[in-house]
């Protein structure tokens, strides 16, 4: 009884300090947005289905990237590594000017910069948009650090990948973070996009380096 006691108060115990850390990282979320000029021109559809994202400037299509949600698939419970779906905005954006390839940890420039697809390697990379959940189910992905980001790992867009963000090619996310500002709509959805022009259905092919 005593250890069935003692795992209870552990249970609760990291419970208390993830309901925490949530609303701690929602309240500063909340601060800094309400001190940043918000984007309400452009919006970002994510699809699941197609593994692509499609970005708008008040309601013209812009462009089309490959990106990589997932392997664990969709949701927003807390512990998993799910990609949340529903309605979302840009909290923040972080690493503006960075180079191609610059690793971050703790959302801080490392120093460290990666080519594509570098062995055995898979930071985040180049740019980060950190998501904030905007519905009941997906209300936890700003404390859960769900971003759109850069990844290394470029041969593993277009399929499932990631532990819950958005990745995306350096080349793609540069030009995404130069392209949308803080408090851009963020949809993500689990069907498929519309069909779009031929001439301007894809943003830019992979690279296999800079």
């Amino acid at each position: 009884m005593a250890k069935l006691h003692r795992s209870a108060n552990i249970w609760l115990s990291m419970r208390v300090r993830f309901v925490t850390g949530c609303f701690v990282g929602g309240l500063i979320c909340w601060i800094l947005c309400s001190c940043t000029p918000q984007d309400h021109d452009h919006r970002i559809v994510i699809s699941v289905a197609d593994q692509a994202m499609d970005v708008y400037f008040r309601n013209q299509f812009l462009a089309r990237y490959q990106v990589s949600t997932s392997r664990f698939g969709v949701g927003d419970y807390p512990g998993t590594s799910a990609t949340p779906l529903g309605h979302l905005s840009i909290a923040q954006k972080i690493g503006d000017g960075a180079p191609l390839g610059m690793v971050f940890k703790d959302r801080k420039p490392t120093g460290e910069i990666l080519t594509p697809n570098a062995p055995g390697r898979d930071p985040i990379v180049t740019r980060i948009l950190w998501l904030k959940g905007l519905e009941a189910q997906n209300h936890n992905a700003f404390g859960r650090y769900i971003y759109i980001h850069g990844t290394p790992v470029e041969n593993q867009i277009g399929k499932p990948a990631s532990y819950g963000c958005i990745r995306m090619r350096s080349q793609d996310v540069a030009q995404l973070f130069t392209s949308v500002g803080v408090g851009t709509s963020v949809d993500v959805v689990a069907d498929h996009l519309p069909v779009q022009p031929a001439n301007i259905a894809q943003a830019s092919e992979p690279q296999a380096s800079w």
